[in-house]
């Protein structure tokens, strides 16, 4: 089964991943560690601009295009209660998205069930 986190478990585990206490992260890269301690916590929402995200995501090193990239931004995006940009510039994608939530609406799934169709939407 999956580990759920948030953004903010995310970016700690990557900062972490560095070796980097939370103090020693801010000052090499010019941050505010009160802000960074909160945006971890989860009591700060993540950034939505897509700026601000690259440039989180270039300090902790995550590549470009690769799983964790995707993850940090669609994290960011959920917290925030919006949809991934990339579902809503494909069309198709788009339009199919009504049907999906109220297929889910409609009838309870199971987290089961729920992690087998991301399963297979991945594989699609």
């Amino acid at each position: 089964m999956p580990i759920k986190l948030t953004f903010g478990e995310f970016f700690k585990e990557k900062r972490i991943g560095l070796k980097k206490t939370l103090r020693q992260f801010c000052a090499e890269n010019k941050l505010d560690p009160g802000n960074i301690s909160r945006l971890e916590r989860g009591v700060m929402l993540p950034p939505q601009g897509s700026d601000k995200l690259e440039e989180y995501a270039r300090y902790l090193h995550i590549k470009k295009g690769s799983d964790d990239w995707y993850n940090f931004f669609d994290l960011a995006a959920v917290e925030a209660g919006r949809i991934p940009e990339e579902l809503l510039s494909d069309p198709k994608v788009a339009a199919s998205l009504p049907i999906l939530f109220r297929t889910l609406r409609g009838k309870k799934i199971s987290e089961k069930k729920l992690d087998e169709l991301v399963e297979m939407i991945r594989r699609a």
